[in-house]
């Protein structure tokens, strides 16, 4: 199993996306990049902690390869937008990649290069090293699954689960 921490705006939309693929393990919303320990949904949403709202996709790659997994990424969402994603602004929706090691740095780099090639424009996405991780309030955790008719849901996650069933459909779960 590889786990890839990756952050590109709200958690609830990637946690949906990365459940639809077979392969996907576990998804784990919650905060990184930040300076305060273990901060709440509350204090990260003030944008001063300096974390962003990210996922912990742990796959399997001989199911789903890695380079698929980050390539869902940067179709999911627009790797353009500084510090935002759509109507959620603040560094805390940031685009940014969070490496555990040399090897998962170097994959980050190239599916960004990749990334270049499919979006107009200046990608703003970071690869930051790793720090600590801390998983998110129990409500954040497949959030999409348990609010199905939630405006949000239905309005942002619901359309980016159906662009990556129709992009990468020989991944999904039957």
């Amino acid at each position: 199993m590889q786990t890839f921490v990756l952050a590109g705006g709200c958690f609830w939309c990637l946690d949906a996306v990365y459940r639809v693929l077979r392969g996907v393990q576990d998804v784990v919303s919650g905060y990184t990049g930040g300076s305060t320990v273990d901060p709440s949904y509350e204090e990260v949403c003030t944008g001063t902690t300096g974390h962003a709202e990210a996922v912990a996709v742990t796959f399997d790659p001989e199911i789903v390869p890695p380079g698929v997994i980050l390539d869902v990424f940067f179709t999911l969402h627009d790797p353009r937008q500084l510090n935002r994603q759509g109507n959620d602004i603040g560094t805390q929706y940031r685009s940014a990649m969070f490496y555990a090691d040399a090897e998962q740095e170097a994959l980050f780099e190239a599916a960004r290069e990749r990334a270049a090639d499919y979006w107009d424009g200046g990608i703003v996405t970071t690869i930051e090293p790793l720090g600590p991780f801390f998983r998110a309030e129990e409500y954040h955790q497949d959030f999409f699954a348990k609010n199905p008719g939630q405006g949000y849901c239905l309005a942002v996650a619901l359309p980016k689960v159906n662009k990556i069933r129709a992009s990468y459909a020989e991944y999904v779960a039957a």
